[in-house]
């Protein structure tokens, strides 16, 4: 179950207790991480499996490069091929293995974004090579080409918009700084102030209560995406130790 926020998550659990009599255990959200890498790179990758029958085979040569910021929640796969070194019924599924590995994520489980991968030459057995082969060979050359291509993970950014009365200004400010937020603008009206912000959605978590709180029930608040950027290094580090641990799990 997704939604853009905790309260929008709250509704849907409630109108599952309430419409479906479907009970619901809840946890901490889980917030929608992105991958991508901060320099270009290139590949060469060789699938190569010989087994009793038809084996597979199939060699891809090319790079890998970031995207510019505006495109950064995109994915662009570009043949650059030239002759028949890769036959043509071939390309797409490079570029399938391509999507299919950024749809899972490399480093820490989340999706890839913001990457170019060009496809430049090549190789391709006339028995052993298949679509098949060649999927895998895409899965491959990002697996391997995308760690050395300094990659970062993202974190998504809302646009918040705090209304509440004056008198509680200084502590609203206050605890939008301590969640890492940075105030954009605000609006004095009839007693009441609006703070606009930007706050990273992992550390929007218990904001509701907080606000209700502070306020004595009289502040509410609004939120959308606005942008991914880059997390702090202490989280990325701490997200990618975790997958790993649980990759190794799998692997026992």
């Amino acid at each position: 179950m997704s939604g853009m926020g905790e309260l929008h998550l709250e509704i849907y659990t409630e109108r599952m207790r309430r419409e479906y009599n479907c009970p619901c255990i809840t946890g901490k959200p889980k917030v929608a991480f992105r991958e991508t890498i901060s320099q270009p790179t290139t590949f060469e990758y060789q699938h190569k499996k010989q087994t009793g029958g038809q084996g597979q085979y199939a060699k891809v040569i090319g790079r890998i490069e970031p995207l510019p910021a505006e495109d950064r929640n995109k994915l662009v796969y570009e043949d650059r091929t030239v002759g028949m070194n890769i036959p043509k019924e071939y390309i797409p599924a490079v570029e399938k293995g391509f999507r299919e590995i950024c749809n899972k994520g490399i480093v820490t489980g989340h999706k890839v974004i913001g990457v170019r991968m060009i496809l430049e030459d090549g190789a391709a057995h006339i028995v052993d090579s298949s679509e098949l082969s060649f999927r895998l060979a895409g899965i491959g050359a990002m697996r391997t080409a995308f760690p050395n291509a300094k990659p970062i993970v993202l974190e998504p950014v809302m646009d918040v918009e705090v209304l509440a009365p004056v008198e509680f200004q200084g502590v609203v400010i206050s605890g939008v700084n301590k969640r890492k937020g940075v105030i954009t603008g605000t609006d004095i009206v009839e007693g009441y102030f609006t703070l606009y912000c930007q706050v990273p959605l992992n550390d929007m978590f218990g904001y509701a209560t907080d606000l209700r709180s502070n306020t004595q029930g009289k502040g509410e608040f609004t939120m959308e995406f606005c942008k991914y950027q880059p997390a702090p290094l202490a989280l990325q580090e701490q997200l990618i130790t975790q997958y790993q641990e649980q990759r190794a799990k799998k692997n026992r």
